[in-house]
């Protein structure tokens, strides 16, 4: 079984890629395998709705000046997503939303090809905004008809400069718990 965790930062190395890493180690732990795919920082393009993958259904979306569509292909392997996110002025990061409109539009006109694939949001917060972030994610989920992972608490760090995602106990331990659950419910689906 394999997760793909997606990080929305631009910071490559910063604390949400800290976070999503601390759910991939638990992964590992269990057998599973992930692989942490950069999207923030990246130049991505918005959709345009110009409903190219309404009319051509090849899992892939019409515009290719951008890594989309590699994106795209990586959540199609995987058996689990997890998509990860800092908090930019109460939302995702505008790399996040690209990923989440362009990834539902393309699956969903697919035929679902993300159906029954479980996914979590992993957000890191100065201060404030976790919880508009979190359900900004877990939206593709839900209407993308995957089940969403829980866990003990909100999946989000408490954390704005660099490393202070080290500082966050409660937040090691909530997304300790996501891997525990996400590698859960992977063995219960893959029976």
């Amino acid at each position: 079984m394999k997760v793909v965790a997606f990080n929305g930062s631009p910071r490559r190395d910063g604390n949400t890629y800290h976070s999503l890493k601390m759910v991939c180690d638990e992964l590992n732990a269990r057998g599973v395998d992930t692989q942490i795919v950069q999207v923030g920082g990246n130049l991505l393009y918005g959709c345009i709705d110009c409903r190219g993958c309404m009319r051509v259904h090849n899992n892939k979306c019409a515009i290719e000046k951008d890594k989309m569509n590699d994106f795209i292909a990586a959540a199609g392997a995987a058996d689990g997503i997890l998509i990860g996110s800092p908090v930019y002025f109460g939302n995702v990061t505008t790399e996040t939303k690209a990923l989440i409109d362009r990834l539902g539009r393309v699956t969903r006109e697919n035929g679902f090809t993300l159906k029954n694939k479980p996914g979590a949001a992993v957000v890191t917060a100065r201060r404030a905004g976790s919880n508009f972030t979190m359900a900004a994610i877990n939206y593709l989920f839900t209407i993308n008809q995957m089940p969403v992972v829980s866990s003990s608490y909100w999946n989000f760090t408490m954390a704005c400069e660099k490393d202070e995602w080290k500082n966050d106990e409660e937040a090691a331990g909530t997304l300790k718990t996501l891997g525990e659950n996400m590698a859960f419910m992977l063995d219960k689906f893959s029976k």
